[in-house]
């Protein structure tokens, strides 16, 4: 005879489809509750049904703690970084001089963040800015791979041409390209290169919701480094 089928061949899932659809059953057959003994789950004694389903309501409560506790730490991480990113953008705002712009980018960036190289290019800025650092000539493949990326690029340092405008491009195992452009269909105007030592700080299946916030602000303040649109 199957383990699950009883006395002419009622089954445990008959059973149970019984208790669940008689709600009254145990009501009224209540010295059931108090007969019942099931193994418990922390030994091999045997508890009643009840001490068993207040075991179980123990470690359901336990478990809501735990998702509580995860909850108020991501709040808490959440609210620093929008915190560090008000600062920052507080930057962009309050410089007064556009040629200033690019570097306090960077520095705050860097400060706020916590990121160990960062480093921009703005390529077609007004010819104000021709010999500033920023504005340094950029080869049309990064400009293409710039206008190629809808989403910042996190991964290895596969030699990219980015990596060499920051001041320690061989102590850098992963990084993040962030274009600079104004509207999500405008080619590139620019790219944001953050760099790190460590080779799990840009990965590949990172979320890129925040950077692409960065890359929002940074654009949208350095555009005014452009020519004047007629």
């Amino acid at each position: 005879m199957n383990a699950t089928t009883g006395v002419q061949g009622i089954t445990e899932n008959d059973i149970a489809n019984y208790l669940a659809n008689t709600p009254g059953f145990f009501e009224r057959h209540a010295e059931l509750l108090a007969s019942v003994q099931i193994t418990s789950p922390h030994g091999q004694r045997a508890v009643s049904l009840q001490e068993r389903q207040m075991e179980m309501l123990r470690e359901r409560i336990k478990g809501l703690e735990r998702k509580i506790i995860e909850m108020l730490r991501h709040g808490q991480e959440n609210l620093s970084l929008v915190d560090r990113l008000h600062r920052w953008t507080l930057v962009l705002l309050l410089t007064p001089a556009d040629a200033d712009l690019p570097q306090g980018v960077v520095d705050e960036l860097r400060h706020e963040f916590l990121i160990p190289q960062a480093a921009l290019r703005i390529w077609d800025a007004d010819a104000v800015h021709a010999d500033a650092p920023f504005a340094q000539p950029v080869s049309d493949d990064a400009r293409s791979l710039a206008s190629s990326l809808a989403q910042p690029y996190c991964g290895a340092n596969s030699g990219f041409e980015a990596v060499s405008w920051l001041d320690e491009p061989a102590a850098v195992a992963s990084l993040a390209l962030i274009p600079l452009r104004q509207g999500v269909e405008a080619p590139a105007f620019g790219l944001l290169v953050l760099g790190s030592p460590d080779p799990t700080r840009y990965q590949a299946d990172m979320g890129t919701e925040f950077l692409v916030r960065v890359g929002e602000l940074a654009s949208a303040a350095l555009a005014r480094l452009l020519p004047a649109r007629a």
